[in-house]
């Protein structure tokens, strides 16, 4: 089954997705093969320990996060990305007020599906 987004997606005219924990999203693209999701996190906000199939890449728009992936722990702030290969290990903590830009390949069907997502814990 195809899956696409519309063509443009204008942010100013959708509400954010409320994640849990200070988390929150817009999804800002897809289809089959890909997904690009705009993600919102206050300070403390935390994506737990997980890991999937997919291959992920971030770019950090604002703020500043923790990142670890396969044990090993890096800050990073606005203007610079993350590569995480599939099935690796992978957390992030929000150390100031910030937005990433999250792509992953193939298209996460699980948050198409509309169910929740398990990694977001409660705020610090």
């Amino acid at each position: 089954m195809e899956r696409k987004s519309e063509k443009y997606i204008l942010t100013e005219q959708m509400e954010w997705e409320e994640l849990g924990g200070g988390v929150s999203r817009k999804m800002l693209g897809y289809d089959n093969q890909i997904m690009m999701v705009l993600v919102k996190f206050e300070k403390g906000g935390l994506g737990a320990p997980h890991s999937h199939f997919h291959t992920q890449a971030t770019y950090c728009t604002e703020g500043k996060f923790e990142f670890e992936i396969d044990g090993v722990k890096q800050v990073i702030t606005a203007g610079d990305g993350v590569y995480i290969e599939p099935n690796l290990l992978h957390s992030a903590v929000c150390l100031e007020e910030g937005v990433l830009i999250d792509t992953f390949s193939p298209v996460r069907e699980d948050f198409l599906s509309g169910g929740g997502v398990s990694y977001f814990g409660d705020k610090d």
